[in-house]
């Protein structure tokens, strides 16, 4: 990630667009999944209205390896800007201090880690999610912010872009199913310790996140050409690109997270959706290809790849729940796809 007065600009306006964000100040915010495309630009926001509006917000960044976050976060320092917490989505446990407010993303989300990795992927989501639910239950935090994904929604016969009680069919017995699988009983885990213990839970559903948080590493789409088209390569189309997706820059997605996580309702989910970027996987090629000043060209899948592809053929969602809360998301298509690319 390469820091510029324009990214801060942006960060800037993206916090005033936030109802009632001024609930975070003086508090502490805990974050999994503290380097990954979603919750890294979260942490940017917190950080920045510390340094720029004195928010004195207490930041505990968790995760397995200590020096990979600090890289992520160059240039604040952990144990003043920030706090490292160990953390293993997977089984260990290792939290002292307690936390205000929790946002859970930690656990495997690009296609080729859960094709890999579904034992894994199944326990992040599921056990990591129960150890933190159990924690936030332990140490009265205030709210529980639970990150899903649009792919809980499976196959269906709805046009979309869909709301949030319109679920389809998820084949129980495909492998690749592990990721949409899991993250139901992530939000039914949710559910369930509010309606036993009491627990404030709100969940969010993203669609498909871009911008520039993504690592090297990931498989999703969106990465790969925008990695291509940073690198001035042509973008690679795997398929005729017909797919519908909700696409949602990585700091509107930011600010989604945080608007939800202060202004929705207890137990309730909230789609993360540009309504000026649900677009065909094949536009968002063309957009990013346009931006980097390359071409997009076409090649056949491998097998492995097509093991990997996300299951729904539509994935368009609707977002005027979240809207409804005051989220309004400032970077379309365009604008979005240059400010990734620099």
């Amino acid at each position: 990630m390469r820091y510029t007065e324009e990214y801060w600009e942006d960060a800037e306006l993206v916090c005033r667009q936030i109802p009632q964000i001024e609930k975070l100040f003086g508090h502490t915010v805990l974050l999994t999944g503290s380097t990954g495309m979603l919750c890294s630009p979260v942490a940017e926001l917190l950080l920045h209205l510390n340094r720029r509006h004195g928010a004195d917000i207490r930041i505990l960044l968790t995760g397995r390896d200590q020096k990979r976050l600090e890289d992520r976060f160059r240039p604040f320092r952990e144990g003043q800007d920030y706090y490292f917490c160990y953390l293993d989505t997977t089984g260990e446990f290792a939290i002292d201090e307690r936390a205000d407010y929790i946002i859970h993303a930690g656990g495997n989300a690009h296609p080729l880690s859960i094709l890999e990795e579904p034992v894994q992927t199944i326990i992040s989501n599921v056990r990591g999610t129960q150890l933190l639910l159990q924690y936030a239950y332990e140490r009265q935090v205030k709210r529980f912010l639970y990150i899903s994904s649009s792919e809980v929604y499976g196959k269906n016969s709805f046009p979309g872009p869909y709301k949030e009680t319109q679920y389809g069919f998820v084949d129980v017995l495909n492998p690749r199913a592990c990721y949409p699988l899991a993250k139901r009983t992530g939000e039914k885990c949710c559910i369930a310790y509010m309606a036993q213990y009491g627990t404030d839970v709100v969940i969010i559903r993203p669609g498909h996140i871009y911008g520039p948080s993504i690592k090297k590493t990931d498989s999703r789409a969106s990465a790969q050409f925008s990695l291509r088209a940073k690198e001035g390569k042509d973008i690679v189309l795997k398929s005729a690109g017909t797919q519908f997706r909700s696409y949602c820059y990585t700091l509107d997605s930011a600010s989604a997270v945080l608007t939800a996580l202060l202004n929705g309702q207890k137990g309730e989910a909230y789609n993360i959706s540009n309504p000026a970027s649900v677009v065909t996987i094949r536009e968002m090629a063309e957009a990013l290809a346009e931006a980097g000043r390359v071409s997009v060209v076409f090649e056949m899948p491998t097998e492995t790849e097509k093991k990997s592809f996300n299951m729904m053929d539509n994935s368009a969602l609707d977002a005027a729940k979240l809207i409804d809360l005051g989220w309004k998301p400032l970077f379309d298509l365009e604008s979005g796809t240059r400010k990734t690319l620099q």
